[in-house]
């Protein structure tokens, strides 16, 4: 299952990050994942949230352009080499990743990676079929 990633468009500029995390909290809306990425005018941040429904009709009425995007998460063992054969498995099947992110989460010794490729399907069996662990959106 792919999970729903929200993208924001923020302002590069002090306190925009603190407004848009601001709304989120007063909303009762729960972080699970995030990822800043920057220019020098806008950045763009890439959250994973506990209620997707809720965050973006605050995000919608607060004025935030954003957009979903669906991603692959995936619990890679936390040994060296771990990431390598999740990627060798992806790359056998032709599955391009454009950008992923990476945290240490609660998956009983394994990092979790969100990765956003250019076919969240075919990335998703290719993992199945190799006996990667891929996560549900309540896993992150």
């Amino acid at each position: 299952m792919s999970i729903k990633q929200i993208s924001v468009f923020v302002e590069n500029k002090p306190g925009a990050l603190y407004g848009l995390t601001g709304v989120l909290a007063q909303n009762g809306v729960d972080l699970r994942a995030l990822s800043l990425a920057e220019t020098s005018e806008f950045g763009i941040v890439r959250i994973i949230v506990d209620n997707l429904y809720q965050a973006t009709t605050v995000l919608k009425d607060a004025g935030y352009v954003h957009s979903l995007t669906p991603v692959v998460g995936v619990a890679i063992p936390d040994v060296p080499g771990g990431l390598n054969k999740v990627l060798q498995v992806l790359t056998d099947a032709q599955v391009n990743v454009e950008y992923m992110y990476a945290f240490v989460g609660n998956q009983d010794g394994h990092a979790v990676v969100v990765m956003r490729t250019d076919n969240a399907e075919t990335a998703l069996q290719a993992l199945e079929d190799n006996h990667v662990s891929t996560l549900d959106p309540k896993d992150i």
